[in-house]
């Protein structure tokens, strides 16, 4: 698990799981916490199960199918979106306001976000690709919130490093046209036309400023670049992690 030094109001609790310490076998071994990647289901469970147990967390949390899109549900409507085969909502980022809420994204590259707001009482959970983060998530995510953007905390887990994340010109001119300081966080790629290196950490903390949160943090640790991490980019057949939010009373 990843636990990071960073300032948390006193009724919430984070963590970040890395690829250690369950029992899924190569090349999904051994924390993977995804049902939707080929692993064993019941290797998949247990793994669950020793997440709630190691972190005592309050319940299960609330595990989404994610699409890449814009969909933050909160535990309250849950009844009310659309559900997968399995019955799990299909959605990109949770929102809770309740004691026994737990929310979840998984990422194996994908950004994770964690928000909450500064008095303890509200917390939520992003997944942010790139296509999801264009599009809006954190913006869908904070409109959740009953305080102002300027009351939250942002903590951004582990993803793809900005020397790592080779994407086309289409994705630049994508956030380029919503932001023009967007530029800044892409880089042409030497030899390689219309490529460009981008920070998708850098373009996460351009929106969270734009909406108004100026607190901030991220663990900087790239998963395509480092082995402790799953990272679909280098692998393809992979497992994926969590990062967790959650309040404690």
């Amino acid at each position: 698990m990843l636990k990071p030094d960073w300032p948390l109001p006193n009724n919430v609790a984070i963590a970040f799981t890395d690829r250690h310490g369950g029992c899924s076998l190569p090349p999904f071994d051994s924390l993977n916490l995804g049902q939707h990647v080929g692993d064993d289901p019941l290797r998949v469970k247990a793994n669950r199960d020793k997440l709630v147990s190691v972190l005592n967390l309050p319940s299960e949390p609330l595990w989404l199918e994610q699409v890449h899109g814009v969909e933050v549900v909160s535990f309250s409507d849950t009844d009310q979106i659309p559900k997968n085969d399995q019955q799990v909502p299909i959605a990109d980022g949770s929102y809770a306001n309740q004691y026994g809420q737990v929310c979840a994204v998984m990422t194996a590259d994908c950004l994770p976000i964690l928000l909450c707001d500064k008095q303890g009482q509200q917390v939520a959970a992003v997944h942010a690709g790139w296509r999801g983060l264009c599009a809006g998530i954190i913006e869908q995510a904070v409109k959740r919130f009953s305080v102002p953007a300027s009351e939250l905390i942002a903590y951004l887990g582990p993803t793809i490093g900005p020397s790592m994340f080779e994407v086309g010109s289409e994705v630049k001119s994508a956030f380029v046209a919503q932001q023009l300081t967007a530029s800044n966080c892409f880089i042409a790629q030497a030899g390689a036309d219309d490529k460009y290196l981008a920070d998708i950490v850098g373009l996460a903390k351009l929106r969270l400023a734009r909406l108004g949160v100026s607190c901030i943090y991220s663990v900087d640790q790239c998963t395509m670049s480092n082995h402790d991490y799953f990272s679909y980019r280098r692998d393809k057949q992979t497992g994926r992690m969590a990062s967790l939010i959650w309040l404690k009373s």
